[in-house]
């Protein structure tokens, strides 16, 4: 533990550390003062308070409340509502702010449900240990299981995402200046805003033909006509077409010929 733990604690300050996963970094402090920590500067506005940091030496999930003020130039109700925070991954620790190099480590994990109120927000913090509530034996499924170009499915994506110009939008319909390379293409795959306001901001493709595709949801901003995006080629998840578009049967990671649940109900003449 830190020596000025025994000293007195109108020098202890509390720091945040924010790497949003556009890659954007942000650094905050309960302090009255900006503080310079490794090259970063961590502001005093907004004002961000934790709650009681619960941490056990056991399996239970740790957890730990952020709240904080919104302000325009920092966090804005905006981007927290486009979803620019979310996952964002969050280093708690404390410091003496006459001398803040030497860091205590509190917390660490990610953002997770995040609720506005007013001109205040309020986050979740998972811990490591959050990833053990989740399931550990997969569930059989005629539909694959893998992400389109992870270690489980090994398709190579550097050929099948492409960069392209906005033409027009309309609510989740958006037109582009290049055309898909075969039908429905994009559909289940990625959209990621590369310029605009929208700009480090994804969303899911739900379908496509020819220049235009459709998004699940409509864009967080209004788009503008030159926005530039990538657009990354989907999977619709059969087994028909891992093995006849994208020749990789051999890796699908589903059961397709496996009998249902209805299998219990037949019956002879039925």
């Amino acid at each position: 533990m830190s020596r000025f733990f025994e000293g007195t604690v109108t020098t202890l300050a509390f720091c945040w550390r924010l790497d949003r996963r556009d890659g954007v970094t942000l650094g905050f402090t309960s302090h009255d003062r900006d503080l310079m920590i490794g090259g970063i500067s961590y502001r005093a506005a907004p004002g961000m308070l934790p709650s009681a940091i619960h941490r056990s030496a056991g399996f239970d999930a740790d957890s730990m409340d952020v709240r904080g003020a919104l302000a325009d130039d920092a966090i804005s109700e905006a981007d927290l509502s486009a979803g620019r925070w979310d996952g964002a991954a969050l280093r708690l620790f404390a410091v003496d702010w006459t001398a803040p190099d030497e860091m205590v480590p509190l917390a660490r994990g990610e953002l997770g449900t995040v609720e506005l109120s007013d001109d205040a927000f309020s986050a979740e913090l998972r811990g490591p240990t959050a990833t053990l509530e989740r399931a550990v034996v997969e569930l059989t499924a005629p539909e694959c299981r893998a992400e389109l170009g992870g270690p489980r499915c090994r398709i190579d994506l550097a050929g099948r995402r492409r960069f392209a110009r906005l033409v027009a939008a309309e609510e989740e319909r958006l037109v582009l200046d290049t055309a898909e390379p075969s039908a429905n293409a994009y559909g289940g795959g990625v959209l990621r805003w590369v310029r605009g306001r929208n700009s480090g901001l994804t969303g899911a493709i739900m379908a496509s033909a020819g220049a235009e595709i459709w998004l699940r949801d409509p864009p967080a901003f209004a788009p503008a006509a030159g926005d530039r995006v990538e657009i990354v080629e989907g999977c619709d998840k059969r087994f028909a077409t891992c093995t006849g578009r994208f020749g990789n049967g051999v890796n699908f990671r589903g059961e397709p010929h496996l009998p249902g649940n209805d299998l219990l109900t037949r019956y002879p003449g039925g």
